[in-house]
């Protein structure tokens, strides 16, 4: 069934806020906010599907990107699941903004759900546009878009585990993971994160107003970089683990990775 673009958003954007309006009936039983993150996760994946199963561009590409955002959404919802909400205490962060708003928190986490309804929409908007794409054959850009997923998603993986496997050993503790990736970006798994959102602009080019995809990279640095990812990480990194950190800090790169400084110039 293929629908205007108009429709799609205005469906999707129905789903959205009502998918978390019941996250936050969850959250409300549950004590654990966190949810909201796994959702925002597995929203965008569901509204890219639904968006590439409702347009009438060319059938394999629209496959392609279903596919591309379906695992790369699967992935990030069930990590953020297994890592901060089932069995686990709620986020500081989110027992602060409790603790802040007093009575009013039921309600205004309500309004954050929502705004995060808002965000899933916005992110899912570049398979909107590359669902739409007329031109029925494959092209370079797209081979490159697939490329681009493929080094993003992976070496996000990539550095996800070895910092897992750095926590996990005995010596670890205050100390700061150097391995791997680490050892050139303090935040290898953001940058690798960014990056997989430039695979969706790639794949668009040539659609009409293909240009739209740049915002998702663009507010994606922003938030990682600026609000919701390197700042209250490197935060809590003080906190943790002190010296240490700040000599991280003077040596390694904050996000595009690069070789590290020698200690004698950090």
């Amino acid at each position: 069934m293929m629908l205007t673009p108009g429709t799609q958003v205005l469906v999707g954007l129905v789903g959205a806020c009502t998918m978390m309006a019941i996250l936050w009936l969850v959250q409300r039983r549950t004590g654990n906010a966190g949810i909201v993150d796994a959702g925002w996760a597995a929203g965008i994946g569901l509204l890219g599907v639904f968006f590439a199963a409702t347009s009438g561009g060319y059938l394999p590409r629209r496959v392609l990107v279903a596919v591309l955002i379906g695992v790369w959404s699967a992935r990030l919802a069930i990590h953020l699941l297994v890592d901060r909400v089932l069995g686990c205490p709620e986020e500081g962060r989110y027992r602060t903004l409790r603790q802040q708003w007093g009575a009013t928190a039921p309600r205004r986490l309500f309004v954050f759900f929502q705004y995060q309804a808002l965000a899933a929409l916005f992110f899912s908007l570049p398979v909107l546009v590359i669902a739409h794409h007329p031109l029925a054959r494959w092209t370079a850009w797209d081979v490159l878009g697939a490329v681009i997923w493929c080094a993003g998603v992976v070496n996000t993986i990539v550095a996800d585990r070895q910092l897992v496997r750095f926590k996990r050993r005995p010596d670890s503790r205050g100390k700061t993971c150097r391995a791997g990736w680490w050892r050139y970006s303090r935040h290898p798994n953001y940058f690798f994160e960014w990056l997989h959102w430039w695979s969706y602009v790639a794949l668009a080019v040539g659609a009409s107003y293909w240009w739209l995809t740049l915002l998702a990279p663009a507010a994606m640095l922003y938030f990682l970089v600026c609000v919701t990812g390197i700042p209250p990480t490197e935060a809590q990194a003080l906190v943790s683990r002190g010296d240490d950190y700040r000599q991280y800090q003077r040596s390694t790169s904050v996000f595009v990775p690069w070789f590290p400084k020698r200690e004698d110039e950090a």
